[in-house]
């Protein structure tokens, strides 16, 4: 019988496993039933005090969602968003939550957002292994990345223009700025897993095309964005000039596998530049460097967003970063403690944005903005996924019946109840008598490989029922 519950972390600092598993308690609370009289038909996470739902934040919370997938089906949410495109292919960024109908703004007429679903329905498909879904939504996505293309394509250089507000740094000091470093990456990234949902379909001529446009663009994001004085990727202006101010917005390259090794390591330093972006709580929005800065946040000119700090660590695991990238989760999510276990009466909670270099949420300089309390939506990427993928370091694929532990040390930690579809899987590590060993569990064969950095790789076939193994046999 499969046990309708999410996967229990075991961790030797208990804080850790109370703020996870206090944040599966309150994603219940912003679990919402569709409506079936208009057309958000299906059931969607999303924020209390939001009056729409947002493409980018659904994509988002899809990266924790997708580990309770039996209670909270990250593909139905998704499925909004493809009953909402419009004929010319376009989904826009917000929808209203009463009417279904579309969200304009001022700031952004098109309704842009962060093309995210390729990569989006990659990791779901990873994690919940339906091929037949990627048949059915590749004319959606297909549809949708014509549209960026028809809509936002600048036809000399080749780059992507969209207004500030599409990129979600409201208030990030951009103003130069005509072709955004993160809108060009995310579609390049777009294109990218375009092409991987290709190869999925064993479709050849569908995987070439977008193989095609995602080198076309890494060329001419690499051509003229790329800075070799600084080491970071740059906006451009009107005139293709790089407009020099040092955001968060520059590591989007990393994640869409941009830089090669060397450019990689540059943008790697400026993580761990204390000057630049190598603060204590990683990473802010805007450099320390930056006369625009503000210790205390203010939205994007300092506030560590963790949808941001999930990117760059994402952008590292690609690079083989995975000592760097543990030790940056760890070091954020013991700031994302402080204000889930605070001094005196107040009540323990969550932010949509911290601090970069003091405990506490970030503090917004404009009062009609404000740091939303139990802010999940990015909240739980740290509390949740960083937990997992980072944290104790265990990566899925159901499609390849794989598990991959990739570990610096080891130590007392593990999953209990991961669900790989219908198979439950638990990996324990503790320490006995006879040295380090790992307990396994499982209701079905799948491949487990256990990689302690630099020390030992080994891949094994795990037969189903329990067994244990002595890591200094392997």
């Amino acid at each position: 019988m499969i046990k309708k519950d999410f996967p229990k972390v075991h961790y030797y600092d208990q804080d850790f496993v109370d703020i996870y598993n206090r944040s599966w308690a309150w994603i219940q609370d912003n679990w919402f039933k569709g409506d079936s009289e208009n057309r958000l038909k299906n059931s969607f996470f999303n924020h209390k005090e939001n009056t729409s739902v947002d493409l980018f934040e659904t994509c988002m919370s899809t990266f924790f969602l997708v580990y309770y997938n039996m209670k909270y089906p990250v593909a139905p949410m998704l499925d909004n968003f493809y009953l909402l495109q419009e004929e010319n292919g376009a989904i826009r960024s917000n929808y209203s939550v009463e009417t279904s109908e579309p969200v304009f703004t001022e700031g952004n007429p098109e309704g842009a957002s962060p093309p995210l679903l390729a990569w989006v329905e990659y990791n779901l498909y990873h994690k919940v292994g339906q091929k037949k879904r990627i048949k059915e939504i590749m004319p959606h996505l297909e549809r949708y990345y014509t549209w960026l293309d028809e809509t936002f394509k600048d036809q000399d250089s080749g780059l992507y223009e969209v207004p500030l507000e599409a990129t979600k740094m409201t208030n990030s000091p951009r103003s130069k700025m005509k072709f955004a470093v993160d809108f060009n990456s995310q579609q390049a990234l777009n294109s990218l897993y375009m092409s991987a949902l290709g190869d999925i379909l064993n479709d050849k001529e569908l995987s070439f095309k977008y193989k095609k446009q995602y080198f076309s663009l890494k060329t001419r994001i690499n051509t003229l964005m790329w800075n070799q004085d600084d080491n970071l990727y740059y906006d451009l202006d009107e005139d293709l000039e790089q407009v020099q101010v040092k955001t968060a917005a520059s590591f989007w390259p990393l994640l869409a596998e941009i830089p090669n090794e060397a450019r990689a390591e540059g943008l790697i330093e400026n993580l761990k530049d204390p000057d630049s972006f190598g603060t204590d709580n990683p990473f802010p929005s805007l450099a320390v460097s930056e006369p625009d800065f503000d210790k205390k946040g203010n939205g994007f000119c300092g506030s560590v967003y963790p949808f941001l700090t999930f990117m760059i660590i994402k952008g590292l695991e690609k690079y083989g970063r995975y000592d760097f990238a543990r030790e940056c989760s760890i070091r954020h999510m013991y700031y994302i403690l402080d204000t889930f276990h605070p001094d005196g009466n107040k009540k323990g909670t969550l932010w949509e944005a911290y601090s970069p270099i003091s405990e506490g949420p970030a503090i917004w300089k404009d009062e009609n903005q404000e740091n939303k309390q139990l802010f999940l939506t990015y909240a739980a990427l740290s509390t949740i996924t960083l937990m997992i993928e980072n944290i104790v370091g265990l990566y899925i694929s159901l499609p390849r019946k794989t598990v991959d532990w990739i570990v610096p040390t080891l130590e007392l930690m593990g999953i209990e109840d991961l669900s790989l579809k219908r198979n439950m899987i638990t990996i324990l590590s503790n320490k006995s008598g006879r040295g380090w060993e790992i307990r396994l569990e499982s209701e079905k064969l799948y491949y487990f490989t256990i990689d302690i950095l630099g020390e030992k790789k080994k891949t094994l076939p795990i037969p189903s029922g329990k067994c244990s193994m002595l890591i200094d046999k392997l």
